[in-house]
């Protein structure tokens, strides 16, 4: 084991601010849990608020700019969790000051920047990681197992019906950037790019898409100012597919929230039915449960995860945002010390846009 692996890991958090966001929400009581971890700096927009920031938090070291903090000598990993118009400038400082670097999910501004990204990240050697928690959600990773142990036989379809929460009649403070598809922070890459991902975590890669997308809020309404915003992202996708063992996919996400079903994942099989449920399509963040019958059985019965699969290190986390969060970054330490490669790195990532790109393109053609 290397003595980096020994020691604590100096990590540096590209936009933890005082004021909100993410990275306060999820990265921080992540890390404040966990062993082997150590947030030695961080930085935003300004040299005075990343002062506040970590006086804040307590945290050594702010800096006004993501440069200053890449070249920290104490920083071994750095954290981008800033939007998704920034991630290029800011990955390609930190890959050159050769550090090992943790983006959030979606790497890069479409599918040209992702790939730029896991190049240089491959050509210098460096370990990357990528935000696709999903995959880190006990309840995917317990699906993907109940899959892979033939609870359902040989998988014959899934379906997939989700609400975007966002993308709808109203969005958040600060949220309207998200409505511009040309930041690259869309309702197609963020929730439906997640929960593609763990889609395919548990059942393998999509071989064939259609797709249909459209803009059905043709006006979106500020709730704090009134102003109103004409968006061009989609707030609706719709992709029907083929996956590599031959199952049939379709997946529906819808802006805003329905007062009706707002998660319904379906897989069924020649031996048996899985059925996930949950509040919202964010598979990587939310609360899901999973019920299922086979054989004989005619009615579905809850399947709680079991303890196993949860880090007792994370337990008042258990039902937070930051809890898939947290279980990233203790893969991350186990795939540092031995030698893995669980964690989504930005190859993974650039494979991924790649599918969101063919999805977006097919939906062109439509």
């Amino acid at each position: 084991m290397s003595s980096l692996q020994q020691s604590p890991l100096g990590v540096g958090i590209v936009g933890l601010s005082a004021r909100r966001g993410w990275a306060s929400q999820a990265h921080l009581p992540a890390l404040q849990r966990l062993e082997g971890f150590e947030l030695r700096a961080l930085s935003t927009s300004s040299a005075e608020s990343a002062r506040q920031a970590a006086e804040k938090y307590g945290v050594a070291q702010s800096f006004g700019t993501a440069e200053e903090l890449a070249a920290a000598d104490e920083v071994d990993l750095v954290v981008v969790t800033v939007k998704v118009p920034n991630h290029r400038e800011i990955i390609q400082s930190a890959l050159g000051a050769g550090k090992m670097v943790l983006s959030e999910w979606p790497l890069g501004n479409g599918l040209t920047e992702a790939e730029e990204l896991a190049s240089v990240a491959a050509e210098r050697g460096l370990r990357t990681f990528t935000g696709l928690q999903a995959r880190s959600a006990p309840v995917v990773r317990y699906l993907r197992d109940l899959v892979a142990d033939g609870y359902v036989g040989e998988v014959l379809s899934t379906s997939l019906v989700a609400s975007g929460r966002g993308w709808g009649a109203n969005f958040p403070e600060g949220g309207a950037y998200l409505l511009d598809r040309a930041n690259g922070a869309t309702m197609l890459t963020i929730p439906f790019g997640h929960t593609l991902d763990g889609l395919t975590m548990v059942l393998g890669d999509v071989e064939k898409v259609t797709t249909v997308t459209a803009t059905r809020h043709r006006e979106v309404k500020d709730p704090q100012t009134g102003r109103i915003f004409r968006p061009n992202a989609a707030d609706q996708v719709v992709v029907g597919g083929v996956l590599s063992s031959g199952a049939v996919a379709s997946v529906h996400f819808r802006g805003g929230l329905s007062r009706g079903t707002n998660f319904h994942w379906e897989i069924n099989g020649t031996d048996g039915d899985l059925v996930v449920t949950g509040d919202h399509g964010h598979l990587q963040m939310g609360e899901f449960t999973i019920a299922g019958a086979r054989g004989s059985e005619t009615k579905l019965s809850q399947l709680p995860v079991p303890e196993r699969y949860f880090d007792p290190a994370l337990h008042e986390l258990r039902g937070a945002p930051a809890y898939n969060v947290g279980a990233a970054y203790a893969q991350i330490q186990r795939d540092l010390t031995d030698g893995t490669s669980e964690v989504p790195d930005f190859a993974h990532a650039a494979r991924h846009h790649r599918l969101l790109d063919r999805i977006e393109r097919a939906a062109e053609r439509a």
